[in-house]
């Protein structure tokens, strides 16, 4: 593999004409370019911030072997790669003038980036102390007994609920980010369904969302019960019942993200049915 083997554009469309049937050909892996490719179709490349993405492809004798998007001034996302990979993305980018602020990605493809582009610029890489671990759905096995109460899918005129319980795991995973009227149409927030779990009497204690079908896969995201309502089984019940409807809209694969640093909530994943597929990792550079 070369540096010229990787080729850049800001074209949406043209990165995936190039590398969608890679994407595809292994949706868990690749959940976050496909994610964000989406999202950039669908919205437009202007609704993440002024500055123009960034996508690549690694690609040599008309096969791809790797991709990797960026929406400035976030992060750096690529595809699993190896380590001569790594230096040969560090290499092309430095030629070209990009600087980088961080990079996300698999446990291994982080550190053999960081690693790189230590190598090619000087910059110091400081790991994140978020640690991620990306689980895919086996076999569905919801709670049982559930906790008392039903399920109940927000719909548009709920959108002041919506906000609100995003806001408030927003604040709860300490992601910089406002969630109002004005605001939410940028947000990642915004393309997901979610759904509440109720107790008997129509209380909202705890909610689920999920993405939306791409590639055959959903991505469940966006989990959270506020912490005086934990222990109850309202997590596990409602994060049941999103997966189920995630299988019911016809997806292949169901996967979702969580703190590796959090042996509740993954002993819960794993109890319905989640199986681990990779660590996730992140560093930043001085």
């Amino acid at each position: 593999m070369r540096p010229d083997d990787w080729h850049l554009t800001d074209d949406v469309d043209e990165f995936l004409a190039r590398a969608g049937g890679f994407l595809r050909s292994r949706p868990g892996r690749h959940v976050m370019a496909l994610t964000w490719a989406e999202r950039l179709r669908t919205r437009g490349a202007d609704a993440f911030g002024s500055e123009a993405p960034v996508f690549g492809v690694l690609e040599r004798a008309g096969e791809v072997h790797a991709t990797f998007h960026r929406l400035p001034p976030r992060a750096l996302c690529p595809t699993p790669l190896t380590p001569e990979q790594a230096d040969t993305l560090a290499a092309r980018l430095t030629a070209l003038g990009h600087s980088l602020p961080s990079v996300s990605a698999d446990h291994g493809t982080a550190t053999a980036l960081a690693e790189a582009w230590q190598r090619h610029t000087g910059a110091t890489p400081e790991p994140r102390d978020t640690r991620l671990r990306l689980y895919r759905l086996g076999t569905l096995t919801p709670p049982d007994p559930l906790p008392a109460g039903r399920s109940r899918v927000l719909g548009e005129r709920d959108l002041e609920d919506v906000m609100f319980w995003c806001g408030e795991f927003a604040k709860a995973v300490g992601e910089d980010v406002t969630i109002d009227a004005g605001t939410w149409a940028g947000t990642r927030y915004a393309d997901k369904r979610y759904t509440l779990w109720e107790t008997p009497d129509g209380t909202p204690v705890s909610v689920a969302g999920m993405n939306p079908l791409i590639g055959g896969q959903i991505q469940v995201d966006v989990v959270y019960t506020p912490a005086h309502l934990r222990g109850h089984g309202y997590a596990g019940a409602v994060t049941a019942e999103v997966s189920r409807a995630a299988l019911a809209a016809g997806a292949r694969d169901v996967v979702l993200f969580a703190d590796r640093s959090n042996p509740t909530s993954n002993a819960l994943y794993q109890r319905l049915g989640y199986r681990p597929l990779a660590d996730w990792a992140a560093y930043d550079f001085s």
